[in-house]
């Protein structure tokens, strides 16, 4: 019973989770000593959300990427493709520079979001394509991340490559292998966890983002920052239609199209915001944020939109198919 209330509960916040990010932003903006105290700690979030997402993978999720790996690896090498890319040419655009400049690199270099798996079930797309490209571009972040950000990110900051990566590796790459090794040990226990794991997540995400906005508060409203906002809701929906046209370019079904839309669009803003705290200035971690609330609310509408899509289509489908039935009794 205590186990079917905690889920009932992460069912409620996944609900209203970006209304709740919302809230929460405006609260420690207001009250900044509320989440103060988190700011040196984010990392160890980051590392619950990881692990959570590890012990949601099993030994098929990684014999599927070797089973069928051409759309994994090309949509994984899309999505460190086009979003740094996108990241630098809005920067070039809008004039950003500074932390600005690096925090919106930041996050286009960072692997895909945690919750694009979510949103390519809701839209009824290829959820084990979906949750195979998340495991491999999570796994590949110690290298791509530097690598990207040096390259894009370089002219405006000395970027600490070699911290970056332990960092990555430890706060990304070692919580998901433990979790994958406790649900290969434990997979009875693993699965009434799981239960517990999207209200554990969607909470350390939380946590994380009043330690951004309690640590700028001061810096929220600058006309640097001004313009960070349709710079991030620019990048997450050109990420999308790229990732699109991509799939639609090698020829994917629909269902493929969607999952490599969502994967690309969307980033691991946990973890952006996580590393501009702890390896830049605060206001790095403002995209980052930023990012973490537009590409919820673009990723629910798109996969509705989706779903909603897909539903008349298959009710035309059956109804062309009736039609021709009859016609042809």
């Amino acid at each position: 019973m205590h186990m079917k209330t905690v889920s009932k509960v992460g069912n409620w916040m996944s609900k209203w989770f970006t209304l709740l990010v919302i809230l929460w932003a405006a609260v420690n903006y207001f009250l900044p000593q509320a989440s103060l105290w988190i700011a040196p700690n984010t990392s160890y979030l980051l590392g619950i959300i990881l692990f959570g997402m590890g012990l949601t993978l099993s030994k098929d999720d990684f014999a599927r990427i070797l089973k069928r790996p051409v759309p994994v690896i090309l949509g994984t090498v899309a999505h460190y493709v086009i979003m740094p890319f996108i990241a630098f040419a809005l920067c070039q655009i809008f004039h950003l520079t500074g932390a600005t400049a690096v925090g919106v690199i930041l996050v286009g270099s960072c692997p895909s979001g945690t919750s694009s798996s979510v949103m390519a079930y809701l839209a009824k797309g290829d959820v084990a394509l979906d949750v195979s490209i998340e495991a491999l571009s999570t796994l590949l972040a110690p290298i791509m991340l530097p690598v990207m950000l040096q390259f894009y990110a370089g002219r405006y900051v000395a970027i600490p490559t070699t911290q970056l990566f332990m960092s990555t590796l430890k706060i990304v790459v070692i919580p998901i292998i433990l979790g994958v090794v406790v649900h290969t040990l434990f997979s009875k226990q693993a699965a009434k966890v799981n239960l517990v794991l999207p209200l554990i997540s969607q909470l350390a995400i939380l946590a994380i983002i009043g330690a951004v906005f309690a640590a700028n508060h001061d810096d929220l409203f600058t006309a640097q920052t001004a313009l960070v906002i349709p710079v991030v809701m620019l990048h997450n929906l050109s990420g999308y239609a790229l990732g699109y046209l991509f799939g639609h370019l090698i020829r994917l079904r629909q269902p493929q199209r969607k999952a490599i839309t969502f994967e690309v669009g969307m980033q691991d803003s946990s973890l952006g915001a996580t590393l501009a705290m702890k390896y830049f200035v605060p206001a790095a971690a403002i995209p980052s944020t930023i990012f973490s609330i537009w590409h919820n609310i673009s990723g629910s509408v798109l996969s509705s939109w989706w779903r909603q899509h897909t539903t008349e289509s298959v009710r035309d489908s059956i109804r062309a198919t009736a039609s021709t039935h009859a016609t042809n009794n």
